[in-house]
């Protein structure tokens, strides 16, 4: 028969003020198996652990029970206590008699009758326990980023610095994300592309680094420290060897002029940020696949366009992933109650960066879309689909009142004489100058910012108007505008439900990638090896979404900084004399821990994946399916236990 000890805790007074500890322990003696019980102020002190250690060998102890606080607080302590003992650490139970005793009574007889039943469920428990080891599984050095905007960018980097190889996997064809398609940063105010055509083209030149630009993640499977990923590699119909990036085949492209919108042109020059760049063909738009048309294949000096060019996919084996997919603007079309089906000049955030860049590169005036005309009067509308589960989602974007602030700002300079109209409910500028830079624009005589909603964007005799109110001075306001742009809020990237499904990854109720705990555990998934960066998680800014990422590229980092990875034990197993292969488990397990053998057809068990969770032992008809240290037989005898106290 295995000999307990039982060691209670006062914790000070968080227990001892609430349960008599003495009692406890006395009571705790008269137990089957236990070989000593006492009790003491702070166990998890140095002295505590020390007494629990000499008491260990002294008493020569197969198991020990420690009536205390919350397991997740000092089991590891306690497990490492024991282990330095000699004793093997998963036959070290706590019971939790602060959080579930002292802290929820106030009658001290009723709290102390609860803990000393508490520890004698755990006494019964422990007797059946087994001495476990962790899991040990080999790692592979080798990462997946997904997304190549700037979190997957400076992920990317900051991984094959430490001298380990990165997939790089870009959706688009071109690296860069939303940051590529901004003017300028605000605070700074100074233009992005230059300073991010440096950081894409080290990624693009770094030896440890392999990018697969129109590409996704078609397959996934196995577990932290050896995933293996299917990536689908979309033909881009160029040569991109031959290509020089030239750009005479993009005016020459038949597809209407107004359609040149940059999601919906058949050919585009891709790298364009960081030249040399090469052109792209969208077979979805493309003429040629439906009309036969070769104009651009006939210009072309390097003859690099092949139309023949078909879809790929590769094979690749990585140890950890990090997931830096970016985020989507808005749907304008779900904007109806802002004017975004009266008008062209109607636009959103990044619609209206695409003006400003073209103005920053060209220095030509602003052009609005309706009739390339230079807009004059221009009003911004903050929180366009924000705040407002009714119209739009129920979060804050984070950046929109700071990219307003910037885009009033810049459009000042860009249009000489040209007033802009902010309408805003609340300002939001969290960070380092962010208060400092708003309060600029509000100070500028060419931008007006008015407190009050607008409540109705509409065509007058061909002129777009905007009436709004100004709850400061209590005044109703009509503007005749050349421009509207909404402050549009941001969502998670187009195709992130599909791809948490194949990654087997949860997200949270708007739809971003969840992490395992907001404030202590911000860059990890709950799917151990898979790490957040950047707006796949929430919305933020520039500066904020590459220190993110490099808190995700840290953590791959401190995983492949040994050549094992570590799971613990106690997981689910299998009887295969009482499983009938039905298959009810696999159905049940969130984590795809489970699978029926080939051979066998019984169900088994992928230890490294199971989570412990427990769900598939409850599901299997038969009870084949026990969890290691908390089989059936255990459960029920802490039941009796409890009954019998």
């Amino acid at each position: 028969m295995p000999r307990i000890g039982v060691f209670v805790c006062w914790c000070g007074r968080n227990i001892a003020g609430t349960v008599d500890t003495r009692d406890v322990a006395r009571k705790a003696q008269d137990l089957p198996d236990v070989a000593t019980a006492v009790d003491y102020t702070y166990m998890c002190s140095e002295p505590g652990q020390k007494m629990i250690r000499d008491s260990i060998i002294e008493n020569k102890l197969d198991a020990i029970v420690i009536g205390a606080c919350s397991p997740k607080l000092h089991e590891s302590t306690f497990r490492r206590a024991c282990s330095t003992a000699g004793l093997n650490p998963y036959m070290c139970e706590i019971a939790n008699i602060r959080e579930q005793c002292s802290w929820v009574h106030r009658d001290m007889e009723q709290a102390t009758l609860k803990s000393q039943e508490t520890i004698a469920t755990l006494v019964q428990k422990i007797r059946a326990n087994e001495a476990l080891s962790p899991i040990q599984v080999p790692v592979t050095h080798r990462a997946l980023v997904i997304g190549g905007g700037i979190s997957g960018i400076e992920a990317a980097l900051s991984i094959a610095n430490n001298g380990h190889e990165v997939f790089l996997v870009e959706k688009d064809p071109f690296l860069g994300g939303n940051v590529a398609r901004l003017s300028h940063t605000f605070t700074a105010q100074e233009s992005i592309a230059w300073v991010l055509a440096a950081r894409v083209q080290e990624v693009m030149k770094h030896p440890k680094i392999k990018i697969y630009t129109n590409s996704t993640v078609e397959d996934f499977s196995g577990y932290v420290g050896n995933f293996k990923a299917r990536i689908a590699k979309r033909a881009t119909h160029v040569d991109s060897h031959l290509c020089n990036g030239c750009g005479i085949c993009i005016p020459v492209c038949p597809i209407p002029e107004p359609d040149r919108h940059p999601s919906r042109q058949a050919l585009k020059i891709a790298g364009s940020l960081c030249p040399p760049g090469f052109a792209v063909i969208d077979r979805n738009i493309c003429l040629h696949f439906s009309e036969g048309c070769r104009v651009c294949a006939d210009v072309c000096p390097q003859k690099a366009v092949d139309f023949k060019q078909e879809d790929t996919a590769e094979d690749i084996e990585v140890g950890a992933v990090v997931i830096a997919t970016g985020y989507s603007a808005y749907p304008m079309e779900r904007l109806k109650d802002f004017g975004a089906a009266i008008s062209p000049d109607v636009i959103d955030g990044l619609q209206f960066e695409a003006m400003l860049a073209a103005w920053e590169r060209d220095r030509r005036p602003l052009r609005r879309p309706s009739d390339g005309k230079e807009p004059r009067e221009i009003v911004f509308i903050q929180c366009a689909g924000s705040r407002d589960r009714e119209k739009g989602v129920s979060y804050c974007s984070r950046i929109c009142c700071m990219t307003t602030a910037k885009h009033a700002q810049v459009f000042g300079q860009a249009a000489s004489g040209g007033q802009a109209y902010v309408f805003y409910s609340h300002l939001r500028s969290g960070g380092k100058g962010f208060e400092e830079f708003v309060q600029t624009s509000i100070v500028d005589d060419k931008t007006l910012y008015l407190r009050g909603d607008v409540s109705r964007i509409f065509m007058d005799d061909g002129v777009l108007k905007v009436w709004g109110n100004d709850a400061l001075s209590g005044r109703d306001v009509e503007i005749a505008a050349d421009l509207v742009v909404l402050a549009t809020p941001l969502v998670p990237s187009k195709g992130s439900d599909e791809l948490a499904k194949i990654l087997r990854v949860t997200t949270d109720e708007n739809g971003f990638f969840a992490e395992i705990h907001p404030k202590m555990r911000p860059v990890e998934s709950p799917s151990r090896g898979i790490f957040l960066a950047g707006c796949a998680q929430s919305p933020r800014d520039i500066p904020e979404s590459i220190a993110h990422a490099l808190g995700a590229a840290g953590k791959v980092q401190a995983l492949f900084s040994t050549k094992w990875v570590y799971q613990e034990p106690m997981v689910v197993y299998v009887d295969e004399d009482y499983c009938s292969g039905c298959g009810v488990c696999i159905e049940a397990c969130p984590y795809g821990a489970r699978k029926i053998d080939e051979w066998t057809k019984k169900a088994k068990v992928i230890e490294i994946l199971c989570q412990g969770c427990g769900a598939c032992a409850v599901a299997c008809p038969n009870g084949a399916t026990q969890q290691r240290n908390f089989t059936k037989p255990q459960i029920m005898g802490m039941i009796d236990a409890a009954l019998r106290g």
